[in-house]
């Protein structure tokens, strides 16, 4: 069997500078690179017809986060919940919780303040500005 890696996580977004600019800007994960993609193989691939994709692969640390904004733009999948089933989010480990949450800026969607679990780890709870949520984790 062939063995299988990790290559990246993706999130698909409807305004890839506001996805780019919050990820890059407010929690630090530099741009590897931006392209973009059409054609017949894409359009098969994705199973789109006429589909387009402009991607920017972000690095988080070990993670490639890989931003995706389609034309044409489909329905918007809109999950609110994190228990909801079919529901996502991203995780990423940081080293002070707290430190990170007092320097987000007002327009960041916060669920709460950081709590600690019964596991002792701190966690946050943001929404990117397509309101993808992102988990903040401090391990203990």
């Amino acid at each position: 069997m062939t063995e299988l890696s990790a290559h990246h996580v993706g999130v698909t977004v409807a305004d890839l500078e506001q996805a780019v600019e919050f990820y890059q800007d407010t929690l630090g994960f530099p741009v590897e690179n931006e392209f973009s993609i059409s054609g017949e193989a894409f359009e098969t691939a994705v199973d789109v017809e006429d589909a387009t994709g402009r991607f920017a692969h972000l690095d988080a640390g070990g993670v490639r986060v890989e931003l995706v904004e389609y034309g044409p733009e489909g329905e918007p999948q809109t999950t609110s919940s994190v228990n909801c089933p079919g529901a996502k989010h991203l995780g990423f480990s940081v080293d002070d919780v707290d430190s990170l949450y007092e320097s987000l800026e007002g327009d960041v969607e916060m669920l709460s303040e950081p709590q600690t679990t019964e596991t002792g780890s701190r966690i946050l709870f943001v929404r990117d500005p397509e309101g993808n949520l992102v988990e903040l984790l401090e391990t203990s």
